[in-house]
């Protein structure tokens, strides 16, 4: 695999300390351990944080976060119990963005990151499992189910990032830089309140909200950021076979609900359904009602 480009930590150790610190601060906040699991791929050593990952019975969970963001955003409020349906749950920290992780990067419009997924899976020991990937980590999932779409029970696409290119509109723009041009608590906790959340319907708790603050801070300010950004898969899309599932938010600024479900429905032929969520951000995989969801899809096979 031909490595496109690298992200760092500006001082790897101290920064790791720092993130490690985090995690702490969210395992006693939630009051449960997160196993760690580490794996070597063509991009390196890729990190993994487990639920229940013993229990080979249950059904598989694999979950890819969005950009600049940790896969651990995923439990924060315990948020994966609302699943309510028991799964082994592997939570992957993608390679190249602000996490454990090696830094490596393969160009995102190759097929190579489906070529690391389908790495994760079998390094997992997983023969199939349900992805499931939140903007950036939705088309991780199309990548896999296109290079291998026998390991892909079904994909659960959450406001993702391959339905079209990222809006351009003022107000998304203005939010979005604001705060890595600025970089603060009061500029974060700004794009959050316009961008990823739409209080009082979607929000988190005021513990969980100022480690994603924290986190987002320490992932503008310590982080070489280096990895390019999803893109509208377009014409990739329509080769897509595994069933998939798409949940939106109506207030989501950085991928407009109404392009992406038009999309999803004219260039998926393995599409199941559209969920869309109101008064719901783009930052839908901490939306209670969207983890209950998958835990029924799932469920009932």
């Amino acid at each position: 695999m031909k490595i496109y480009s690298t992200s760092q930590f500006k001082d790897p150790v101290n920064d790791h300390c720092y993130f490690e610190e985090w995690v702490g601060k969210l395992e006693r906040h939630n009051g449960r351990t997160y196993e760690r699991i580490q794996v070597q791929t063509s991009l390196g050593m890729t990190h993994i944080w487990g639920l229940n990952t013993q229990e080979t019975h249950r059904d598989a969970l694999v979950i890819f976060p969005g950009a600049r963001t940790t896969a651990l955003i995923w439990d924060f409020d315990r948020g994966l119990d609302q699943i309510g349906h028991p799964l082994r749950i592997f939570m992957v920290e993608t390679n190249g963005l602000p996490n454990l992780s090696d830094g490596a990067t393969p160009d995102i419009h190759s097929l190579d990151y489906g070529v690391w997924a389908t790495e994760v899976l079998e390094q997992l020991q997983l023969e199939k499992a349900y992805v499931a990937g939140a903007s950036f980590g939705g088309l991780i999932c199309m990548k896999l189910a296109l290079v291998h779409p026998e390991k892909v029970q079904a994909a659960f696409l959450l406001n993702p990032g391959c339905l079209q290119s990222f809006s351009l509109t003022f107000k998304n723009l203005y939010y979005n830089l604001l705060p890595i041009l600025r970089p603060s608590a009061k500029n974060v906790a700004k794009f959050l309140n316009q961008a990823i959340f739409s209080k009082p319907n979607h929000q988190l708790s005021e513990v969980a909200e100022q480690l994603l603050i924290d986190y987002e801070v320490f992932a503008i300010t310590r982080y070489h950021d280096r990895t390019q950004k999803p893109y509208y898969m377009n014409k990739q899309l329509e080769a897509v076979t595994v069933p998939t599932y798409v949940l939106l938010g109506d207030q989501d600024l950085l991928f407009p609900y109404q392009t992406s479900r038009n999309n999803a429905k004219r260039q998926i032929k393995s599409l199941r359904d559209i969920q869309v969520y109101s008064h719901v951000g783009h930052g839908i995989e901490t939306y209670a009602l969207a983890m209950r969801y998958l835990g029924e899809k799932i469920k009932h096979g």
